[in-house]
């Protein structure tokens, strides 16, 4: 229910380009970690909303606060989505669901800089440091990760308190421009280097999606699409929204 909801919330919100979606075929059975980078609060939205309008329903791993907001937390939990609860004892057991949901053939949607920029502008900038959550899960389970590079969030919600609710309070007059770029997939079980790798192909990914929105030609060719269903993508059935 949440990730359509975020569907029909992604075009209202925002006018949302779409590149990439050719990486998005995965074999029947075969699950895979799709990791984003995180600028805005507008993120779970669009990443979760313009997903679904592809056809894709992953799990997804969310900060563990979330679950305390009232209404919001079961949501979450019949969603499906997975809490983390940084810096406990009970760390480990996000990476243990997730883990079961690759296993079980399904996609985990992840944010591996684990936490939202410091800067208040309303431009972007090049995801930073991080965290190894993801490296792990992917080494454990051999699945491979999706870099998805977004654009343009910002300019839906940023700044201050009061200049974000007046961001997201006029966003549907405004329709910011923002672009999603999905980048090859990567084997991290088979790399040297597999942070480092994550880290450039999420640059990559974020790169392309910027250039694209600045009005750059696109990387690997494709042309710029609206988010919408989508015959290349495997549906997963399910929802899912943060990762460290």
């Amino acid at each position: 229910m949440l990730s359509a909801w975020a569907g029909a919330l992604v075009p209202v919100f925002s006018d949302t380009d779409v590149s990439g979606t050719r990486h998005l075929v995965r074999p029947s059975g075969t699950g895979y970690v799709l990791a984003a980078n995180h600028a805005s609060f507008f993120d779970p939205v669009l990443l979760i909303g313009t997903l679904h309008r592809l056809g894709l329903r992953p799990v997804v791993l969310a900060t563990a606060g979330l679950w305390r907001v009232p209404l919001l937390g079961p949501a979450l939990t019949r969603e499906g989505y997975v809490p983390v609860h940084r810096g406990s004892r009970r760390a480990p057991e996000a990476l243990r669901a997730a883990a079961d949901a690759l296993a079980a053939g399904r996609g985990v949607l992840v944010y591996p800089e684990g936490c939202l920029p410091r800067h208040r502008a309303a431009h972007d900038r090049p995801p930073g440091r991080l965290k190894s959550g993801v490296v792990r899960l992917a080494l454990s389970t051999g699945a491979p990760v999706l870099p998805i590079g977004h654009a343009g969030a910002r300019r839906v919600s940023s700044g201050s308190l009061a200049k974000q609710l007046a961001g997201w309070a006029t966003a549907p007059v405004r329709r910011p421009r923002v672009h999603v770029h999905i980048g090859p997939a990567l084997r991290l079980d088979t790399s040297d280097h597999p942070l480092d790798d994550l880290e450039t192909a999420l640059a990559q990914a974020w790169s392309t999606a910027a250039g694209a929105l600045a009005g750059g030609a696109e990387d690997d060719g494709e042309p710029e699409g609206r988010a919408g269903p989508a015959d290349h993508g495997r549906s997963d059935g399910d929802g899912g929204l943060e990762g460290g």
